[in-house]
């Protein structure tokens, strides 16, 4: 049985001071088994380009809540359809587009505050230095620089207004919201799920039987839960697990341990001990 492992990062592959460590002996495992870890968050690329680098993980990749996926040019050994090709450092990526560009969402978000007449105030990374950035998210300097890299998907907090008449707005142009674990996000016609099913399908290519696993920690990364095999949720910093209403359909596997705790109690007892 060949295994797939689609990870979120923020709350679920690091924990709140952005650190793997806890999940690192079973990254390094995954990748001696040659088990595909997919990153599968609302990163930007150039954010996860850096934590692939650290790991050594050379799989594909969905940015920005399944705003694109990310492939290298040499990693499935059939064709496909995909909408360009990229080349980033001594990378080049197949890319295949799912998301609304991040000019049209940054236009639409105005959009939804201007019209409300002071009602809501929405703050954005558009609006914000990386400086800001930095001191409102916990992230270095150069961090916030990557995480202001944005394509597909604008974060954004809501400083003024209620949330569900925000989101209802938002709907109403077209677009559609998430909530990650440290902001709110406006996309296009995309999620995580989508972009989980395109690769699934070249993966079922490549493989006669495999298994899908994902992991993540919040309401984002409930499309991609519903997408894979074994769905897992890692708690939260207190140590509860994000209340999914919609999970009643789906039978979600809750570890105990937090963030990369948790990770790594999941695929050692999902994959390694077996």
């Amino acid at each position: 049985m060949q295994y797939i492992v689609y990870t979120d990062v923020d709350g679920t592959l690091v924990d709140e001071n952005y650190s793997s460590e806890a999940a690192k002996a079973a990254i390094e495992e995954l990748i001696k088994r040659e088990v595909p870890i997919v990153f599968c968050t609302s990163k930007t690329r150039r954010e996860i380009e850096v934590y692939r680098s650290q790991l050594g993980i050379k799989d594909p990749f969905i940015s920005e809540n399944g705003g694109a996926i990310f492939i290298a040019s040499n990693y499935f050994e059939f064709d496909y359809r995909y909408d360009y090709e990229l080349s980033s450092d001594d990378q080049r990526y197949r890319v295949i587009e799912l998301g609304t560009s991040y000019e049209e969402l940054r236009r639409r978000l105005k959009e939804v505050e201007e019209e409300s007449q002071g009602t809501f105030k929405l703050r954005g990374f558009g609006d914000m230095s990386a400086e800001e950035v930095a001191m409102d998210s916990g992230l270095t300097l150069q961090e916030a620089e990557l995480s202001k890299m944005r394509e597909y998907d604008e974060a954004f907090k809501v400083l003024a207004g209620e949330r569900a008449r925000i989101f209802e707005k938002i709907e109403a142009k077209g677009l559609h919201f998430t909530m990650g674990g440290r902001y709110c996000h406006i996309l296009g016609d995309n999620d995580k799920g989508k972009a989980v099913e395109i690769l699934n399908a070249l993966y079922k290519k490549r493989y006669a039987r495999m298994k899908t696993i994902g992991l993540g920690d919040s309401l984002n990364d409930l499309p991609m839960l519903r997408a894979v095999d074994i769905p897992v949720l890692v708690a939260k910093p207190d140590g509860r697990h994000e209340s999914i209403e919609e999970e009643r359909d789906i039978r979600i596997r809750k570890e105990e341990g937090v963030g990369p705790v948790g990770w790594r109690n999941a695929i050692e007892a999902i994959i390694l001990r077996r």
